[in-house]
């Protein structure tokens, strides 16, 4: 049987125009038309937002499914707003062939709260020797392929990973990390603080040398590439001459690294370990100026859910990562809306519109408009909350917010026209 229509009264665009908005068999439809039955919901004070799309998502499963599910991680991203997110390759078995990207597809249409989008890994295993099935995996529907966690660091291999996916317009998405300058002990941003806290640098050049690197690689191939989690200012000036010179080149940045810097690790708590590390205040500075700017195109979580005991360990040997897709919308308003920095229209294109079109997700970062596919989050921009780390959907507790008073803005998720996550009773 057909879903009840919900009619959505008083809501606010990102225009700034209040309006009616129908949802009935997936799509807005035309508020006139709106049946006698039809459940409704007062949005008044509420902004209407295109529904979210993350670009990097660690869900975990198969493999690891004490740190997170499909199940669980989708509802962790529809608490966040989000209706589409992109789960990066490496599980166990790596999601290097098109049987495990149909394996992992069938778990997310029994599981899912919202849409799962598989990333291919570039190498076998990801153990960046021989270069995965990228064309077998295109041809049952992959378009962003990764060894995020790992950086593709040979450059021939690269070069010709490059070479394939640009041949049916797909888009490397690199973990820029040169293992010769931030080896896998490598914890902490390089600096005075990586000497006063005595863990193992991580250089900022480490990251922004396989970015120019890549970039090139790009204009040399014609190629897309994406480049993840971008951290350091370093970074932010390649990506700038880039795109100068009009290499397909498009990158983003996480909530943690315009929020949060170096001096948290200063307790060793491995809560705040993650990869690339946290940065010290220039770098968080520029990477907010580049979003702002465009010249970071997208906010993606990199949420990467852990197990307690993957993060009770001594700092240099504990998992690296953090969740965050619960928290994701909340922090872009603190650190970019808030400020002044960024305005609605330009937060749903970062976080929406430019991560749909990057992945190549058809109805997804759409309007919200008669006709278009209903993916919607309705935001309360005042509303505020104290994060609690034990409140989230994840099954995993490295939250690296809880205990801060942050915007608490997702007031009812829709995906497809099915509500996914509300607040409203």
């Amino acid at each position: 049987m057909p879903a009840r229509p919900i009619l959505i009264t008083g809501a606010r665009t990102v225009d700034g125009f209040a309006q009616d908005l129908l949802i009935a068999d997936g799509f807005f439809r035309e508020p006139a038309d709106a049946p006698a039955d039809v459940h409704r919901i007062d949005a008044d004070g509420l902004l209407a937002l295109p529904g979210l799309v993350d670009l990097h998502t660690h869900l975990r499963e198969p493999g690891r499914e004490d740190a997170e599910t499909v199940e669980s991680g989708t509802l962790a991203a529809a608490r966040g707003g989000f209706t589409c997110v992109h789960a990066m390759a490496n599980t166990t078995p790596v999601t290097d062939t098109a049987e495990a990207v149909g394996r992992l597809a069938a778990i997310a249409r029994v599981m899912a709260h919202c849409q799962v989008v598989p990333v291919g890994a570039v190498t076998k295993g990801l153990a960046g020797a021989q270069l995965a099935q990228l064309e077998a995996m295109a041809g049952v529907g992959v378009t962003v392929f990764s060894d995020d966690g790992k950086c593709v660091a040979d450059s021939g291999l690269m070069r010709r990973a490059l070479e394939i996916v640009g041949g049916f317009d797909g888009v490397i998405a690199q973990h820029s990390q040169d293992p010769l300058l931030a080896g896998p002990t490598a914890c902490c941003h390089e600096s005075r603080y990586s000497a006063e806290f005595g863990l193992e640098g991580w250089p900022a050049q480490a990251e922004s040398v396989i970015v120019a690197r890549d970039a090139q690689l790009a204009e040399l191939t014609g190629a897309r590439l994406h480049v993840c989690h971008v951290s350091t200012a370093e970074s932010v000036d390649v990506i700038r001459w880039a795109k100068r010179r009009g290499i397909r080149v498009t990158a983003e940045a996480m909530p943690h690294h315009l929020l949060l810097d170096t001096s948290l690790l200063q307790g060793r708590d491995t809560t705040f370990k993650v990869n690339p590390p946290l940065r010290t205040n220039e770098h968080l500075e520029a990477v907010r100026e580049a979003l702002a700017d465009g010249t970071i195109d997208a906010v993606a979580t990199d949420h990467a859910p852990h197990a307690a005991v993957d993060k009770a360990k001594p700092f240099e040997l504990a998992s690296p990562g953090m969740i965050g897709l619960e928290q994701a919308l909340g922090v872009v308003i603190e650190v970019m809306v808030d400020t002044g920095r960024m305005d609605w229209p330009t937060l749903a294109e970062r976080m929406s519109h430019t991560p749909a079109r990057i992945g190549r997700v058809a109805g997804q970062g759409r309007p919200v408009a008669v006709g278009e596919p209903a993916n919607l989050v309705l935001v309360d921009p005042a509303r505020r909350a104290r994060v609690d780390k034990n409140a989230s959907a994840s099954r995993s507790r490295n939250n690296p917010y809880d205990g801060l008073d942050l915007p608490d803005p997702v007031v009812a998720t829709f995906w497809q026209g099915t509500m996914t996550h509300t607040t409203l009773v």
